[in-house]
């Protein structure tokens, strides 16, 4: 007995769709809607399906788009910043270098500022490689119409992502120089290790305090940082990789209380993404499973 098409692309699906979201739960609802609909398909309507992989993705790239609609009219309420749930992420998604970033925290920030439409072709084109017709069906349009979203999506992508360091063993030194000085306060280890024009931002979804704002500049943001020992007493900071990268788990008496991913450019922290919000932190005990 072969195995079903649906089990054995689930990890594809729920990465198609969490880049598309930028939220792990809101993806897993995706994937059990389209799970519904190849269920609900018959043994003669299965076997007419050519190619159940591309079938399946079409599926989720249609689900997704419908909730991203409904996603941009909630966020525009959200309170303070929206950054992506994070998830932990095995030292596989780490090596794969295209993987690391298309799932990268940074660049799910970049993609939150695509239309709909711009945001599936893009993931699915860039990403994931799909054929432009393919896409096409996915998204209700031509294959001429798919090639200029796509060229409009990269473009704007191009505009804004960083340029992410592929040495693994060079970003985890930063961060552990970086996280030593966070534990100690030491604000010249922090402004050592922080790019000039360094951007923090934080995700606190107004569940607990965060700023609303981004934080520009290695002075200020160090600054703030270097108050970290004694504003949150009692908290562990380690090491982990999150969606592909380095990243902070922050506990507090046992229970996480933040994530931080972080963007290492040029031997310097050029970008840190603070979540704070805990609905955003149930997702980094265990392992996610992502595949392209």
């Amino acid at each position: 007995m072969t195995d079903d098409p649906f089990v054995t692309h689930r990890s594809l699906l729920f990465t198609v769709a969490y880049e598309m979201l930028g939220s792990a739960a809101d993806a897993e609802d995706v994937v059990q809607e389209a799970w519904l609909r190849w269920a609900d398909l018959d043994a003669a309507a299965r076997a007419e399906v050519r190619d159940p992989r591309a079938y399946l993705v079409r599926i989720v790239t249609r689900q997704a788009l419908n909730r991203l609609r409904t996603l941009a009219r909630r966020r525009e309420d959200y309170v303070g910043e929206w950054l992506p749930e994070p998830l932990l992420t095995s030292a596989d998604v780490a090596e794969d270098v295209e993987l690391a970033e298309s799932v990268s925290i940074a660049m799910l920030t970049v993609l939150e500022t695509l239309g709909p439409a711009e945001r599936a072709v893009f993931v699915l084109r860039e990403v994931f490689e799909v054929p432009y017709d393919e896409i096409a069906e996915a998204v209700g349009k031509t294959p001429a119409a798919a090639r200029q979203v796509a060229r409009r999506a990269r473009e704007h992508v191009a505009a804004r992502r960083p340029r992410m360091q592929v040495d693994r063993a060079e970003q985890q030194a930063v961060v552990e120089r970086f996280l030593s000085s966070l534990r100690t306060g030491d604000l010249a280890g922090l402004l050592e290790v922080l790019a000039p024009d360094v951007v923090l931002r934080n995700d606190g979804g107004g569940v607990v305090g965060a700023a609303r704002h981004p934080i520009v500049g290695a002075d200020k943001v160090s600054r703030l940082l270097a108050t970290f020992p004694k504003q949150s007493r009692g908290a562990s900071v380690t090491t982990v990789w999150i969606n592909g990268g380095p990243a902070a788990r922050v506990e507090l008496e046992g229970e996480v209380a933040g994530a931080v991913s972080i963007v290492v450019e040029d031997g310097r922290i050029s970008r840190m993404y603070a979540i704070w919000n805990p609905h955003k932190l149930t997702r980094i005990d265990a392992p996610a499973l992502l595949s392209r």
